[in-house]
């Protein structure tokens, strides 16, 4: 067992005199992180209830059991016919797909109580975050020579950079997910969905001439690489004007001009968000994840996840060549029934179906815990606010975020952790967050 190693790095920052505490590594310390007979039996609950919850709602999908409480595979049926074949092999995509419960419980819990948009307060808080990571966010970066020149660099992120999170987690009760699938017309959704207190949309897809299928209202659209480089176009889909677009890469120039001269008076941010590997993919997951950042409940509607598809669709254009459809239809019913999301899709078209056999939040809960000890993840098993933390900062008291009009569970998050911002911290040694807290 190798001992915790810490490294400690003090600094004043100018004006602020603020204490910032870096934590690198993760203990190996059975001390630190000793795994009790009562976690693995919450580990072993939560596997169970898991497969019997993807049997009841799976359609035709099967959990089976791995070599530990960890480990599951997702099966589908052996008539499945895939259609999807990796462009550098060539291969068919597989009918069976491994998970880690551990892994997800851990790591969609965090981001259920972090902020998911790019800030200053983010970038000044890490240790050299503008020499090691701000010029990441932009496009052509590493020809600004790691921000060098930080003038430079903040001129070119002024317009999509907020000093601190303009959204905190639970602002929202409700929230629904609309991707682009083609199975969107293959029911009526839109009055359904126009009920959600926030509605998250993708890319450049369309409302106009859509609305009963697709709803019309639009609270936030989240954009891959190509729509933010016709972020004028996108701009125009929300009739409203108000509709606040994430992008989920890059800063371009283009991007800039458009902002400064169209002019695109739509908020306009960056997505910070968790690493997730190549479990799932594409801009939907992205979705998901800034939703679970801010709404209580997240329900899903228009991604590809009934058997029997024939090819990726769209609702508004032409098929297209997607990406592992059923490795992501399975990543999704995993998160259905880890209690994150509800799946709304022509074969579950029933607004108010429960989701059977779910686990309970106290077992999800235990597992958690469990997990976070078993991943010997800052903090694994404790909790205190802060357990997860991987920097710390000192925050003026005056300056801690207040969202006017914040729902009551809103507010009582924000006190649970003191007034604190969390941000996941995908790029630190470990799994940890960063946290800004009051002084």
């Amino acid at each position: 067992m190798k001992i915790l190693q810490l490294g400690l790095i003090v600094a004043l920052t100018t004006g602020l005199s603020a204490l910032t505490i870096y934590i690198t590594g993760v203990s190996n310390s059975a001390g630190g992180f000793r795994v009790s007979s009562d976690d693995l039996s919450a580990l072993s609950s939560l596997q169970s209830d898991f497969k019997k919850c993807v049997k009841a709602n799976g359609l035709g999908l099967q959990a089976i059991s791995g070599r530990d409480y960890c480990q599951v595979t997702i099966q589908f049926p052996s008539d499945t016919k895939p259609k999807w074949r990796d462009p550098k092999s060539g291969e068919l995509e597989g009918l069976s797909f491994d998970f880690n419960l551990c892994e997800a419980v851990a790591t969609w819990g965090q981001v259920r109580n972090s902020t998911t948009i790019l800030t200053k307060e983010f970038i000044d808080a890490l240790p050299n975050g503008w020499e090691d990571y701000a010029w990441r966010r932009i496009n052509k970066g590493v020809q600004l020579n790691r921000c060098e020149n930080k003038t430079l660099c903040m001129e070119k992120l002024s317009l999509v950079l907020p000093e601190m999170p303009p959204f905190i987690p639970r602002q929202f009760g409700r929230c629904a997910v609309i991707g682009n699938s083609g199975d969107l017309l293959k029911t009526k959704f839109g009055k359904e969905i126009d009920g959600y207190d926030a509605v998250v949309r993708e890319n450049g897809a369309p409302i106009q001439n859509y609305t009963e299928y697709v709803g019309r209202k639009s609270t936030f659209r989240l954009l891959n690489r190509g729509s933010a480089k016709a972020l004028d176009k996108v701009a125009e889909l929300d009739e409203t004007g108000q509709e606040v677009l994430i992008v989920k890469t890059t800063i371009h120039d283009i991007m800039n001009k458009m902002i400064r001269e169209v002019p695109i008076r739509n908020p306009v941010y960056l997505m910070l968000g968790a690493s997730f590997g190549s479990a799932a993919k594409g801009t939907g997951l992205k979705a998901l994840e800034f939703a679970l950042s801010l709404c209580d409940s997240v329900d899903m509607y228009g991604f590809t996840v009934d058997p029997g598809y024939k090819e990726w669709t769209r609702y508004f254009s032409e098929s297209r060549q997607g990406h592992t459809p059923l490795h992501g239809r399975a990543y999704y019913q995993m998160m259905e029934c880890l209690g994150l999301i509800k799946i709304h899709s022509p074969m579950r078209a029933d607004f108010i179906r429960v989701v059977e056999s779910l686990p309970s939040q106290s077992t999800i809960d235990a597992a958690r815990s469990a997990s976070e000890k078993l991943l010997r993840r800052v903090g694994g098993g404790k909790t205190d606010p802060w357990r997860a933390c991987s920097i710390i900062k000192k925050r003026e008291k005056e300056k801690t975020s207040n969202i006017a009009g914040a729902r009551d569970a809103a507010v009582d998050h924000q006190k649970y952790v003191k007034g604190a911002t969390l941000y996941p911290l995908e790029h630190s040694v470990g799994h940890g967050m960063l946290c800004i807290v009051p002084k």
